[in-house]
């Protein structure tokens, strides 16, 4: 069995097309696909179903698929250990970050990345918390930063820190930039500039103010934190964000943060994993550069 073809099936099946497989893999879609078929004509199984939305594992491509994965991983670990007798971790490792957490970790991470596994590659990608959870699942990250992940069998979860939310309001005049605390109760009578569900801070703040019994008043509902930003500074609303959201951002000095309090909001910040792929030492390492970076360049002010 060819491993090349072994890994292009593996990958055509996770993301459920050709077309997807075919740029993640940076190969052209006639090879891939040829590829494929060459693969099943040696099983002499159909290993996918082909139809207008996409490719969909046979029975027979299901038990292959589980089978698949840990041919890969071994080959991959196989890899790594040969590597280590030359005294060097090797492979390549996908993170995923969120925008307010990428711009802090970034350039600390590849630096430290680069000095201790030189013959490893790194790829980072910016995204949210609900696309990243499916890039997981699909293999197309092998480690992402989520905010406020629940339990699931899927994935893997190490907790990384907690930050406290503040109510982020434009500042005007004299006004400190870190000024008096709101109760939570009290945001249900301000227009919030906020993400759309299921955003995770979102889905917090709509949860613990339903506890109270009150309702968010949504005066516009926007997905990135620098829009949100620039909305506050130009008088749409307030917002709810971490301190290191607002200090990261391109004017942090027009914005006063206000703690929120009884209760107040913490978000939690893991690292996930996929659970269907176990962890090569490559990612393990990588995790762990993660967990000392996180926590000494984002605990909570």
């Amino acid at each position: 069995m060819d491993l090349k073809q072994l890994a292009y099936f593996v990958r055509v099946a996770e993301l459920g097309s050709f077309t997807r497989a075919a740029i993640a893999l940076d190969v052209a879609q006639p090879a891939l696909s040829r590829q494929v078929r060459l693969l099943e004509v040696e099983l002499r199984q159909n290993l996918l179903t082909r139809n207008g939305r996409g490719a969909t594992p046979t029975e027979a491509g299901k038990l292959l698929l589980e089978h698949g994965r840990g041919i890969l991983h071994q080959v991959e670990r196989a890899r790594e250990e040969l590597g280590r007798v030359r005294g060097a971790l090797a492979g390549r490792v996908a993170i995923g970050l969120p925008p307010s957490v990428a711009k802090v970790l970034t350039v600390p991470l590849v630096r430290e990345f680069r000095k201790r596994m030189p013959e490893a590659t790194l790829s980072i990608s910016e995204g949210l918390s609900v696309g990243m959870h499916e890039a997981l699942a699909n293999g197309r990250l092998d480690i992402a930063l989520l905010y406020n992940a629940g339990p699931s069998p899927e994935l893997e979860l190490t907790p990384l820190l907690e930050e406290p939310l503040f109510l982020v309001q434009r500042r005007s005049g004299k006004t400190a930039a870190r000024a008096r605390s709101i109760a939570l109760r009290e945001l249900a009578a301000l227009p919030l500039v906020i993400p759309s569900r299921p955003n995770a801070i979102r889905m917090l703040v709509e949860t613990e103010m339903a506890k109270l019994g009150c309702q968010l008043q949504v005066a516009l509902e926007i997905d990135g934190v620098a829009a949100i930003l620039d909305l506050v500074e130009d008088g749409a609303g307030s917002a709810v964000l971490s301190h290191n959201a607002v200090a990261t951002s391109a004017h942090p000095q027009a914005f006063a943060l206000r703690p929120i309090a009884t209760p107040g909001l913490r978000s939690k910040l893991t690292a996930a994993m996929s659970s269907q792929r176990p962890a090569t030492l490559t990612q393990t390492s990588v995790l762990q550069l993660i967990q000392q970076t996180a926590r000494s360049l984002l605990a909570p002010v």
